[in-house]
């Protein structure tokens, strides 16, 4: 019984271990630009992005544009309800790159800027 516990033990220090990441200072981002991005998107990268989120798509998706390339971005309601952003706000978006198996990736945003009004 005391080799079980202990391997049920290890296995979820190794399991939980397995998702961290560091995200702080000196972390450079693969992709900068959003053409890089839509190029060769990698799953879970983190990435930050400025530009204009030209209109609502659906349910918590949103068209983000860099001015030269577009991307599906999801922002959840609560992020999006202590600022007013228009078609011609700027705006950064700070999250995850979501690849689909079928279709563009899509950004999955974590925390939401208003640069200028």
């Amino acid at each position: 019984m005391r080799k079980i516990m202990s391997a049920l033990l290890l296995s979820g220090l190794f399991s939980a271990s397995s998702h961290a990441a560091y995200e702080g200072p000196g972390v450079i981002a693969a992709n900068t630009t959003l053409a890089d991005i839509l190029k060769n998107p990698v799953e879970d990268q983190r990435v930050t992005l400025q530009g204009k989120l030209l209109k609502k798509t659906g349910k918590e998706k949103y068209l983000f544009s860099d001015g030269q390339n577009s991307i599906t971005a999801e922002i959840d309601d609560k992020d999006m309800q202590h600022i007013t952003v228009t078609e011609s706000s700027t705006v950064e978006i700070t999250g995850e790159v979501d690849k689909k198996l079928f279709g563009p990736p899509e950004i999955e945003v974590d925390h939401i800027r208003l640069i200028s009004p």
